[in-house]
């Protein structure tokens, strides 16, 4: 390209203040046109999965750090040749482009900070890069297996052919969801090894599972030649694993990204605010009554309808009725902010761990509104693309155990909320209904807050008021 400079793009602070961000995956390879606006890459934060576009036109020169790199927000992470202007006297030099191996460290860039996509970063540090659990190189690889070979007593190997100097061509990278890729990374298989049976060649969970499966089978069914006398010095043979058991006696998964800050959450909100959790039991059977008409009524169609949108109209309710509740403790002003407006978090599992997405301004949805609302937030966050936005700002929180089969729990607070409500699973239990005890559909609540501002009697007068608005739905419309 004459006439052309060199745009080295920075990793953007894509959410309020987070450091670091892992690259999941490149969607460009180096002498890939780009344009401006074009998703380049995908990295995870420890909030969420983003898709980063690229903020000019030009043609890929370097992707600095290879997929599985943790990298410092304001570190460069792509070289891009632009039109016009000279490059800058460091970057005339052109570099070829280092294996995944061992990646080339990114020029040297100005003191001063330049723009990104959200914000201006901090500045360039070092980064930590996981160790690869494969050699990506044939070579490597096949050198590998030789030495493994010989350990297991197979024999020596044959010596690998020697690499040519030349760099190849860089292959197209097999198809693979993020969680696919996470779960290739843990077991340690290579991607580009596996046959893909998904649609349009994208590999599934399934083909690495079956990838592993056929790794081990020759170590499992390959026969050893008996010594024709064993030394008296020679140590016993070692009985054979059980087939029922993997040859991996422990599996070591890095804690980073959701699960990380996950986990740094809960540590300080449970060393930080005092939590204290109360019970109910209540008899659901009208609410769940309830539930099958609306999914019935025209306004509710193509919507989604389930125990969890009345849960989350009821505890609206009974915040409307408990304000207080609805706030959060000010540690260094020393003062207890009490929220008029509530942005409802629902507790969702993903692949990359639970994140506690919140629809903002609930409190002003009407009933279609928030069925609405809890659709799209649901969807969003199995698909893996929630917005760092979309966690950020919660006053109160709904984490639902039931869905998989639990009584209740005693959930931790979402750090800076005062509330979060469980709800257990709902099953026919034999209850005294009108005198006479009969089958009803039951449910446990558990409500845990923070005593610091949350006393025992506004905490127990918010929980009633969730249990008698699920038992008596009708409340919905005096109470609301």
């Amino acid at each position: 390209m004459t006439n052309a400079s060199v745009r080295e793009f920075k990793m953007p602070d894509v959410g309020e203040g987070l450091t670091e961000a892992e690259i999941l995956k490149w969607y460009v390879q180096p002498g890939d046109t780009v344009t401006d606006g074009q998703v380049v890459c995908e990295v995870e934060t420890a909030k969420a999965a983003v898709e980063l576009p690229i903020p000019y036109d030009g043609v890929v020169r370097d992707l600095h750090f290879p997929e599985g790199t943790t990298v410092d927000v304001g570190t460069s992470i792509i070289a891009v040749e632009v039109a016009g202007g000279a490059a800058p006297a460091q970057e005339e030099a052109a570099v070829a482009p280092a294996p995944a191996a061992e990646p080339e460290q990114p020029a040297e860039q100005p003191a001063a900070r330049q723009p990104v996509l959200v914000g201006y970063g901090v500045a360039t540090s070092s980064t930590r890069r996981r160790p690869r659990k494969q050699a990506q190189d044939p070579a490597a690889q096949q050198a590998a297996s030789a030495v493994q070979s010989e350990l297991n007593g197979h024999g020596a190997a044959p010596a690998p052919p020697a690499v040519p100097a030349a760099p190849a061509a860089p292959a197209q990278r097999p198809l693979a969801k993020p969680p696919v890729r996470k779960l290739a990374k843990d077991l340690g298989v290579d991607l580009a090894t596996v046959t893909p049976t998904g649609p349009d060649g994208v590999v599934t969970r399934e083909d690495v599972h079956a990838a592993v499966a056929a790794a081990q089978a020759p170590q499992q069914t390959a026969p050893e030649a008996p010594p024709a006398a064993p030394a008296a010095s020679a140590p016993a043979a070692q009985p054979a694993a059980p087939a029922s058991y993997d040859s991996a006696r422990e599996t070591r998964i890095p804690v980073k990204g959701v699960r990380k800050a996950t986990a740094a959450a809960m540590v300080g909100s449970a060393f930080t605010a005092p939590h204290v959790t109360e019970f109910v039991t209540v008899d659901v059977t009208r609410t769940m009554k309830l539930v099958e008409e609306l999914k019935q009524d025209k306004e509710f169609a193509g919507l989604r309808v389930n125990p969890l949108l009345l849960i989350a109209k009821a505890l609206l309710v009974a915040i409307r009725r408990n304000p207080d509740i609805n706030a959060s403790w000010d540690e260094a002003a020393q003062e207890i902010v009490v929220k008029h407006y509530v942005n409802l978090g629902i507790a969702a599992a993903t692949p990359r761990g639970l994140i506690v997405p919140n629809i903002k301004d609930a409190h002003a949805r009407t009933l279609p509104e928030l069925a609405a609302s809890l659709g799209e937030l649901v969807s969003t966050a199995r698909e893996g693309k929630t917005s760092p936005s979309a966690m950020q700002g919660g006053t109160v929180t709904i984490t639902n155990v039931g869905v998989f089969g639990v009584d209740t729990g005693t959930p931790l607070l979402n750090p800076g909320e005062s509330a979060i409500l469980a709800v257990g699973a709902i099953k026919p239990q034999p209850w005294v209904h009108k005198g006479k005890v009969k089958p009803r559909q039951v449910t446990t609540l558990a409500l845990s807050f923070d005593h610091r501002l949350v006393d025992g009697e506004l905490g127990s007068k918010v929980l009633a008021d969730v249990a008698a608005v699920l038992e008596q739905p009708k409340r919905l419309i005096t109470w609301a």
